[in-house]
């Protein structure tokens, strides 16, 4: 190993999780070279030789090692496996390596907008990027109903301004996966995957959701190769294939929309006989179908997907019933099973909310993880039920789901945390008073 290794990064033009992965290196001071395959054929089978078949971005190497992309290199940065390869320190596991005010979990825009307000309430608060920096918005490729940009923004944007916006105001960034949160005395204990450990007196969680996969054969082997969770990542490298998204909100209809730039022919199959998508989204999805862009194929589900990652996806297995939801009616007659021809999958199913690293807190969760909080009038809308911990984003708002409402809950849990922050000061200053007047 070098005291200075090479590190090169295959991205292509507008990948989320090719800024993610230079982000990454940014943050550690570590030097890069970036090679766009955007429209150079002869790159991009460079990269698929070197990734061993793989036709995803980003692809990372360092010092010709294939590190793979950005999950690959976001868990090796979790464990400090990362820090090792490129000849950094790793903080010694167990001792703490720095008190703060306030620690916030997540970089999306409740995670950011929380840090703004208690930046500029000198609460310098710590904000933890976690295993999606910048969260689901920066898989968006233009984001058209955020209040101020009548022409639209894309999500990578807006989010990067946020983060400028709140450094700006003494908010400090780091990238690591928070394991565990240790409420048993105050202040709360951190622990990072890495090995660091923090203290603070307030909490907010506000680390978001994740893309939720299907327990299907073939999945785990075609992950990277032809499966996908990110058509704005992935949807150029499948050009004139036909293509198949999964899935009925906003996000499937965003990203069938956005791939038939791309494919020969876009296919979405949805479960149901009706889609869950804001009716824009639809009206945008139904002109496709009528200019045969797009196919839908209702009440329809995935069981199977078929091909190898020396050729990638070759055809999908499907089941349909008239009354939806087939995978629960398979021993029913009506059910009926198909293929499908397609040469790229991308999920648009949903997401799990990233809360586990607050077992054991006592903070309070539905059956499907997300927090509960207090609500109500008045203050302390985002307080849990562990004094002290708070949370904002879609770790809580499994309803609405939206930028705008994720950051209006971030402000309320910075001013929430912030009004907290002050009566445990004005507590400690009372006892310090009253001990003196003992004293006396």
């Amino acid at each position: 190993m070098t005291d200075s290794p090479h590190v090169e990064i295959y991205t292509k033009e507008n990948c989320p999780y090719c800024d993610k992965a230079k982000d990454l290196f940014d943050e550690k001071g570590v030097e890069y070279v970036t090679y766009n395959v955007t429209g150079d054929d002869e790159l991009f089978e460079e990269m698929v030789e070197r990734a061993d078949g793989r036709k995803t971005a980003p692809e990372v190497f360092i010092d010709d090692e294939l590190i793979g992309g950005w999950d690959d290199t976001s868990a090796l940065n979790e464990t400090g496996e990362l820090d090792e390869k490129l000849g950094l320190a790793r903080p010694d596991g167990g001792d703490v390596t720095e008190h703060r005010k306030m620690i916030i979990a997540g970089t999306g825009i409740a995670g950011l907008t929380a840090a703004i307000y208690a930046a500029r309430s000198n609460n310098e608060p710590l904000v933890i990027e976690g295993d999606e920096p910048g969260g689901q918005l920066t898989l968006t490729t233009d984001v058209e109903n955020y209040p101020g940009f009548p022409e639209g923004i894309s999500g990578p944007e807006l989010i990067n301004n946020m983060k400028e916006q709140a450094k700006k105001f003494g908010a400090d960034t780091k990238n690591g996966i928070i394991t565990d949160v240790d409420a048993s005395s105050r202040p709360f204990r951190v622990e990072l995957k890495d090995g660091s450990v923090y203290t603070a007196d307030s909490f907010i969680a506000a680390s978001g959701a994740s893309a939720r996969t299907l327990d299907i054969p073939g999945q785990d082997e075609l992950m990277g190769y032809g499966l996908s969770t990110c058509a704005t990542c992935d949807g150029a490298f499948f050009r004139d294939e036909d293509m198949l998204v999964v899935g009925g909100g906003d996000a499937a209809m965003e990203e069938a929309s956005f791939l038939t730039k791309f494919a020969n022919k876009v296919y979405i199959a949805h479960r149901r006989d009706e889609f869950r998508a804001e009716d824009v989204w639809i009206d945008r999805v139904m002109d496709k179908v009528d200019a045969g862009e797009i196919e839908v194929l209702w009440n329809t589900e995935v069981t199977e997907l078929h091909g190898s990652q020396e050729e990638g996806v070759d055809h999908v297995t499907l089941v349909e019933h008239p009354e939806g939801h087939p995978t629960a009616k398979l021993d029913d007659p009506e059910t009926e099973e198909s293929e499908l021809d397609v040469g790229a999958v991308f999920y648009a199913i949903g997401h799990t909310p990233n809360t586990e690293y607050l077992e054991g807190t006592g903070v309070e969760m539905d059956e499907d993880g997300y927090l509960k909080t207090k609500g109500g009038f008045g203050g302390g809308q985002t307080e849990t039920h562990v004094e002290g911990i708070f949370g904002a984003g879609d770790v809580v708002d499994y309803h609405y789901q939206q930028a705008v409402t994720a950051a209006g809950m971030g402000c309320k849990a910075a001013l929430d945390a912030d009004e907290y922050l002050e009566s445990q000061a004005a507590a400690a200053a009372k006892g310090a008073e009253s001990a003196a007047e003992a004293d006396d």
